[in-house]
Formats: structure tokens, sequence, C-alpha cells
């Protein structure tokens, strides 16, 4: 099986280009900044950045409403190629082919539109709730 699941944010606006034929075909070519799950204290965040291309509706979609700095989640697979330069070397490439994208934030954050503060791990939570120490391991939904 070949999945691949990313959220991050675009380094800069896609290039959209289109293809010819009977059925013109669009193809949106980004690099995603990808942030590494963890990272040593006082230092800073690192990220990937991931090569995608898209084509068809995906690409139509990226090119409507995706930009520099837009954070989205896609899904789709990595694929592996190769071409000759001009100088005759051989190049191998590795994207990953966007077969669905989706907005990763709201245009406005909660904390602008309902004027809390949101939560961050700086601010000592994280995405996981801690278990009461009176529930046993079977009441869980998971062992």
């Amino acid at each position: 099986m070949n999945k691949v699941i990313l959220i991050g944010r675009l380094t800069r606006d896609p290039d959209v280009r289109y293809k010819n034929g009977e059925e013109p075909m669009a193809v949106a070519r980004f690099t995603l900044a990808v942030n590494r799950r963890y990272h040593r204290e006082g230092e800073e965040q690192q990220a990937d950045f991931i090569s995608c291309v898209s084509f068809g509706k995906p690409a139509e979609f990226i090119e409507r409403y995706c930009h520099q700095g837009t954070k989205i989640a896609i899904e789709g697979r990595i694929q592996t190629g190769s071409y000759t330069n001009r100088d005759g070397i051989k190049i191998y490439t590795t994207d990953v082919v966007v077969e669905n994208v989706e907005f990763a934030e709201s245009r406005t954050t909660p904390s602008e539109s309902t004027g809390r503060k949101q939560p961050t791990v700086e601010d000592g939570q994280d995405e996981f709730m801690d278990i009461p120490d009176n529930i046993d391991d079977e009441g869980l939904p998971f062992h």
C-alpha cells in the first residue's frame, strides 16, 4: 500500500500549468513545509520540505484557494521518477501525488472569533486527554 497524509504550509504560491489536449488538465506543483513532530528544547522547530504534484480537480482547487503560507492537509501517494537534465546527468525525483486536499485551519482562528486564547503545547497542553486514575483497562475502548 502506498498512502501518504501530510499537514503543512505551502512555501510559495503553487506553480499551475495546463496540459494541452482534447481536455486541458491543470497540473499544480508546490512544496509543503511539514513540521517534524519532535524537537529538542532550546532548538528551532525543524521541517521537511516535500515536493508535491496534483492533477485535475485537486490542482484547480489548489490554484484557486491556496497560496504561500496556506495550511493544508493532503492525501496521496509517493511516486518516484527520473529524467536526464541538459548536462546529460540523470536526476532522480520523489514527489507526493496529491489526490485529495483540504484546508487545515480556518481563515479566522478560534482565538479571533471567541476572544479566548487557543491552548498550545507551550501552554502545557497536548493533544491527548488525561485518563483518570480510577478507570481500569477494561473500561477503555482499546488495550
